[in-house]
C-alpha cells in the first residue's frame, strides 16, 4: 500500500512505519503521542509530508544537477528558532540535509532584498540592528526562506499525490484535523 506518489514514484507505507519506528526509537520517543489515537494519526501524516519532500528536493537537485559540495551550513539557512517556524517544521526537518541546503541555496540565488526595504525597516526600527548591512542579510534569509517555501509548495503541489489518510496534517478535510477557528 501506498501512502503517496511523488512524480509517479510510491512512497509506500511501509517506509511510513519505518521512518515512526526510528523516531520512536530515538531519544524523544518519550514525548511522541501513543500509536493509533489521532496525534499519532497526525504524526504519522507529517512523516508523510517529510518523506515526499525529501523525494521532491532530491528531484529537484537531480534536475538542477546541485550537489551537496559547498551547501550553506544548517545555521545560515535556518539561523534561529524564528527562521524555524517561519519555514515550517517540514522544510526545516528536510533543510537538515546538505543537498537541500544546496538546492536552497540554487532555488533562492536570485533573491535579494531592496535597498529602499531596508531603509524604511531600519527607519521604523532603528534599535533592532546594528548596522544596515546587519538588516539587509536579516531581511534577505527571511526573503529566501519565503521564496523557497512557495516553491516548495508549488514542486509538491505538481508532483505529489497524497492517499487517502496521508492528508497533509493541517488539511481540514481530513478528520483528525484540530485546528479550528
Amino acid at each position: 500500500m501506498n501512502a503517496a506518489t511523488v512524480a509517479g514514484q510510491p512512497v509506500s507505507t511501509a517506509e511510513v512505519d519505518a521512518r515512526e519506528a526510528a523516531l520512536r526509537a530515538s531519544p524523544v520517543a518519550s514525548v511522541l503521542p501513543r500509536p493509533g489515537t489521532s496525534e499519532g494519526r497526525q504524526l504519522r501524516r507529517w512523516l508523510t509530508q517529510v518523506l515526499v519532500t525529501e523525494r521532491v528536493v532530491a528531484l529537484a537537485a537531480a534536475d538542477l544537477g546541485v550537489s551537496a559540495e559547498g551547501a550553506p551550513a544548517e545555521s545560515e539557512v535556518l539561523p534561529d528558532l524564528t527562521a524555524r517556524l517561519e519555514i515550517g517544521s517540514v522544510a526545516a526537518g528536510v533543510l537538515a540535509d546538505p543537498m537541500a541546503r544546496a538546492v536552497f541555496a540554487h532555488v533562492t540565488a536570485g533573491v535579494d532584498v531592496d535597498p529602499a526595504a531596508v531603509a524604511d525597516y531600519h527607519r521604523r526600527n532603528p534599535d533592532r540592528f546594528a548596522s544596515d548591512a546587519a538588516l539587509a542579510d536579516h531581511l534577505r534569509g527571511a526573503a529566501r526562506r519565503r521564496a523557497f517555501r512557495l516553491w516548495l509548495d508549488q514542486r509538491r503541489a505538481a508532483l505529489v499525490q497524497l492517499a487517502p489518510g496521508y492528508e497533509h496534517p493541517g488539511d481540514p478535510r481530513q478528520p483528525d484535523n484540530i485546528h479550528r477557528h
